[in-house]
C-alpha cells in the first residue's frame, strides 16, 4: 500500500505521477490536482484545463486574463 501525498490516505490502488522530475503518490485524480494543478491569478480556482498562459502566470479563463489587465486573451481562436 501507499501513502497519498495530499490526503496520507493508505491506499492499495495509489497511482504515481512524475511532475517537474519529483515524483508524487495520490489516492485518486481529486489529490492530484490539488497538489499539483496552479492556481488561476484572479480567482484562485484550480487550473485543470488549458487556462491562459500570461507573462505574469496562468489564469483559468480569459476572462480572469482580462479582468487582470491581459485585454487580448481569448478563451478560443476561429
Amino acid at each position: 500500500m501507499a501513502l497519498c501525498a495530499t490526503c496520507h490516505n493508505d491506499y492499495d490502488k495509489a497511482f504515481e505521477v512524475i511532475h517537474g522530475g519529483q515524483h508524487f503518490t495520490f489516492d485518486c485524480f481529486e489529490c492530484a490536482i490539488h497538489k499539483l494543478a496552479p492556481v488561476c491569478l484572479h480567482c484562485g480556482c484550480r487550473i485543470i484545463g488549458h487556462g491562459i498562459e500570461a507573462i505574469d502566470g496562468c489564469y483559468c479563463c480569459a476572462n480572469c486574463a482580462q479582468t487582470a489587465g491581459h485585454a487580448a486573451a481569448q478563451d478560443r481562436v476561429a
